[in-house]
């Protein structure tokens, strides 16, 4: 397996989910071709995911620009 990381093209394909389990956690889903993924976490640590994604698309946006953090 080729550890590229973010900056690493792929032709590979896949799709995400992502929601509440029945036990309290917030699930994220991946699966691809040839695998699937479940991924478990507690609701701060989703909220810090969902934070470090919202960054990650500002600072390509620029939609930080100007407010304070």
């Amino acid at each position: 397996m080729s550890n590229g990381g973010i900056n690493q093209e792929t032709d590979q394909s896949g799709e995400i989910q992502i929601g509440p389990t029945d036990k309290g956690m917030v699930r994220l889903f991946v699966r691809g071709d040839d695998f699937e993924l479940p991924m478990d976490f507690l609701p701060d640590e989703a909220l810090e995911i969902a934070a470090e994604l919202i960054e990650a698309a500002e600072s390509i946006t620029g939609a930080n620009k100007g407010r304070k953090k």
